[in-house]
């Protein structure tokens, strides 16, 4: 069956294994719920003739009854060939590169064309998007006249290239068509997760469950591959832990029964790398000897101590825990395997000092070796650096409420609401505690504000007035200043400046913009004539836009002469 456009063919697939409401619908679909009601109504006049209605449950939600299951089954099985025809641009990408990948022989889009039943003209449009993705595993696309494209690279580029695809693909459905038809071998993928699963207990070897279908997606493609003729050229790699070569040698035989071919030692070699830089490290750092991981990890946090006065190097969970990550990492970046970080933008939305940081360190550090490290990988690293610098220095926190308590009462009954207060309100900080002649004789207030036992008069901060022995409704007075979010408002008047704000009217440019701002702080004493230059040099690393007309360029480093 064949929906009328893609959202419902989304909405479709969506219910067909769980109760949605309307508005968790609305939210995936970036709709109105009037259009989720339009939807369903459809949908339910397509199902109709196949024996099934989308139903709706009060509570729960959308739900799929099936009064015929044979019509329904039928539908079931026609439909899983229809959709091999990609509808959206995205689905065609990802055809045409599966396609092109696969293909023993030359392609012209024509014939495309008319099997997908769209222009030539839309799939010429796509292939800027298909070189653009192929180039990143130095694949290439050469046009043959009267013969149509064909692509041109390493079989290692090519299996990569291919399995990161189908990686991507699970991401978004484990049915995609390109996963169960088009591209793997019929029945491998399942026949592979048993094999993986009793080889890697068999050999005490952990692996994450990305990790684990990273490999079993990689091994499916390397069995098509070799099946066809298409085997590794020559590869070597080092020996590494026993368990990883002996379940690289099991994998390998198993792949061999599977491929019916002989499978040459470059495959082992190759399986070998992607098992070792999967694997999960034990947590013991004395099990890991490799020099590199170990200076690699003295010289990220000597660096974010030199140069912004953070010392993490006494930290000996953070040391085990950056130990275990960057041994497997080193592994990858040696081979150039991609490791996909789904989490990069979250990373660095929450983590954004840690960000730059390691960003600095690293960066820095890659002027001395031959190993690029993509994003993906800093963005694991941050995670580690982020939680030390939350343990040690309670970097990312919210500022708490800070309160003035006036009391005449005497010292046990301060104690006493001081503890009231506290068992009630934990994020609370009394700062001082005065009596009410102290009060009166006080010019200002730095607290947020003030509680106090007796009626007295505001000092441009607010006044709660509480009994000895505080009144629920008391207390819910204070809560209601307390819950207040003060982070924002303190941080924009602790670090920044109005004197530091310039509307600039007409277009500059970026370099243009840097000298100004720079040359304005240096005349102004709070640095000097190096932050231009490493503002530069940081900007160039990784931009540092955020969006539309929204950046934070900065310096590597602490460079300020004065706060």
């Amino acid at each position: 069956m064949r929906f009328p456009n893609q959202r419902l063919a989304q909405l479709f697939i969506m219910l067909q294994n769980e109760t949605l409401p309307q508005d968790e619908l609305a939210q995936r679909l970036s709709v109105s719920t009037r259009t989720v009601r339009a939807d369903i109504t459809a949908l339910n006049a397509l199902l109709e003739q196949h024996g099934a209605q989308f139903i709706l449950t009060r509570g729960s939600g959308y739900q799929l009854k099936i009064d015929d299951e044979t019509r329904y089954q039928t539908l079931q099985t026609t439909r899983s060939r229809a959709l091999r025809i990609p509808r959206s641009g995205q689905e065609r990408v990802q055809y045409l590169v599966v396609r092109f990948l696969t293909s023993a022989f030359s392609l012209k889009l024509e014939d495309l064309a008319d099997e997908w039943f769209v222009s030539r003209a839309t799939l010429q449009n796509d292939m800027a998007e298909v070189r653009e993705r192929l180039s990143r595993y130095q694949l290439i696309l050469e046009t043959r006249p009267r013969h149509g494209m064909k692509l041109f690279g390493s079989e290692m580029s090519l299996r990569a290239c291919l399995t990161d695809l189908l990686w991507e693909l699970t991401q978004q459905s484990t049915k995609s068509p390109l996963l169960t038809e088009e591209t793997l071998n019929l029945g491998v993928p399942e026949a592979l997760a048993a094999i993986l699963h009793d080889c890697f207990s068999q050999h005490h070897i952990r692996l994450t469950d990305e990790g684990d279908l990273f490999i079993r997606l990689y091994c499916a493609v390397a069995i098509r591959r070799i099946s066809e003729g298409y085997p590794l050229s020559e590869f070597s790699a080092e020996d590494g832990d026993d368990n990883v070569r002996d379940a690289a040698k099991d994998i390998s035989a198993a792949l061999q029964q599977l491929a019916g071919k002989p499978l040459a030692a470059a495959e082992e070699h190759w399986l070998r790398v992607h098992i070792a830089g999967r694997r999960v490290q034990e947590l013991v750092p004395s099990t890991i000897s490799a020099d590199d991981d170990e200076t690699l990890v003295n010289y990220i946090l000597g660096y974010i101590n030199t140069h912004y006065n953070y010392n993490l190097q006494d930290d000996a969970q953070l040391h085990a825990d950056l130990l275990t990550h960057i041994k497997t990492m080193i592994t990858r970046v040696r081979y150039q395997i991609m490791l996909p970080n789904p989490l990069l933008d979250n990373i660095k939305q929450h983590y954004p000092m840690a960000w730059d940081m390691t960003l600095a360190a690293v960066s820095s550090w890659g002027k001395y070796t031959p190993y690029v490290i993509s994003e993906n990988e800093i963005g694991f690293l941050v995670l580690h650096i982020g939680v030390g610098l939350e343990r040690h220095y309670n970097i990312g926190y919210q500022r708490q409420p800070h309160v003035l308590l006036v009391c005449d009462a005497g010292n046990a009954m301060v104690r006493m609401i001081e503890a009231v207060l506290v068992r009630k309100y934990p994020q609370i900080i009394v700062t001082r505690t005065v009596t009410l002649r102290e009060y009166e004789q006080c010019g200002g207030i730095v607290e947020d504000f003030v509680i106090s036992t007796a009626r007295i008069s505001e000092k441009d901060k607010p006044v709660v007035t509480i009994a000895p022995f505080p009144t629920d409704y008391q207390l819910e007075q204070i809560g209601k200043r307390v819950l207040v979010d003060r982070t924002r408002p303190w941080m924009l008047e602790k670090y920044f400046d109005a004197a530091h704000f310039r509307i600039i009217d007409g277009t500059i440019d970026q370099q243009t913009l840097f000298t100004t701002l720079c040359d304005q702080l240096r005349d102004e004493g709070f640095v000097d004539t190096a932050f231009l230059d490493s503002v530069v040099e940081r900007e160039a690393i990784v931009s540092t836009l955020f969006g539309e007309g929204i950046a934070l360029p900065h310096s590597l480093g602490l460079l300020a002469q004065k706060p």
